[in-house]
């Protein structure tokens, strides 16, 4: 092993010196021997290149202490300094590989290996509305998605019944396509729950309009209400306002434990729009004979 006097390479005495006098050293020679101004000279691109190097080793504090150490130990004082000549083509040389060739070759390996790794395909995303029964029971869906190579693809979504609102669907290896071997990524499917003309759904429990007429109010009654399945009869007790709510147990939405929330009735009084002859009698005879006025306390 020949070693290289790196401080004299730079132009300086000894290694009693300071980061800028290195730095202002290697500004000084890389000037004289750049390849560009010398370009007549074959020495001054070999020298170019000793310069570059003394500087990348003397300009870290780690490598310089380990320079140094080496220096002492190997070579000395008294030893004359014996410079060897590069092999044609070369990029460092084997006293320089001492210092850096270790952490090169690794980073290199690291790079080959992060590039010969599986790399998994990206995910897809998309979203699909259903009506809230189709939730209820599971459903499978058929979408149709314009792939990477632009043709369009159909996938089948099966739904499971009792999906939450905002709730996913994973279908495996459906999204893009993985890197050296690595796996699809999936494609995954956003449910959105619509609320319909019957039902309206909040979280595991379902609303409902429940329209009835002022006597119907007044004498309370009993009514057939539609859940999802079946219907069932409700009983309207007497005095009932608009905006009470009745609620019936066990008739909401599948809350993922094998039960159900609640079905809540919204109660509004409605008129007949056009009333009979009759009905417009009965209700002249209820205005004169009322006391009733509900814009009093």
């Amino acid at each position: 092993m020949i070693f290289k006097d790196y401080y004299k390479i730079l132009g300086l005495e000894n290694s009693r010196t300071t980061p800028e006098e290195i730095k202002t050293a290697y500004r000084e020679q890389a000037k004289k021997y750049h390849p560009d101004i010398n370009s007549e000279n074959g020495f001054s691109e070999d020298r170019f290149k000793d310069i570059n190097e003394a500087y990348k080793v003397l300009s870290t504090p780690a490598s310089r202490r380990k320079y140094d150490r080496m220096w002492n130990s190997n070579v000395g004082k008294k030893k004359k300094f014996e410079e060897s000549k590069r092999e044609e083509g070369s990029i460092f040389s084997n006293f320089f590989n001492m210092f850096f060739g270790e952490q090169l070759n690794k980073a290199k390996k690291e790079t080959e290996k992060k590039q010969k790794l599986p790399i998994k395909g990206e995910n897809i995303e998309t979203e699909i509305d259903v009506s809230i029964e189709d939730a209820f029971y599971g459903q499978t869906k058929k979408i149709s998605l314009r792939a990477q190579n632009g043709k369009m693809k159909t996938f089948s979504v099966k739904i499971p019944a009792g999906i939450r609102n905002g709730e996913k669907v994973r279908l495996i290896g459906q999204g893009k396509k993985g890197e050296n071997g690595g796996k699809n990524g999936d494609l995954l499917i956003r449910i959105n729950i619509k609320d319909d003309k019957k039902f309206a759904l909040r979280g595991i429990d379902l609303y409902t309009d429940l329209c009835i007429t002022p006597w119907e109010a007044v004498l309370g009654t009993k009514v057939s209400i539609d859940t999802i399945g079946e219907t069932i009869f409700l009983h309207i007790p007497q005095g009932i306002e608009s905006g009470e709510k009745v609620k019936i147990q066990g008739k909401g939405y599948k809350d993922g434990k094998g039960g159900r929330g609640e079905l809540i009735a919204d109660v509004k009084i409605m008129i007949p729009k056009v009333p009979t002859k009759e009905e417009m009698k009965f209700f002249v005879k209820l205005n004169q004979i009322s006391k009733f006025n509900p814009r009093t306390n």
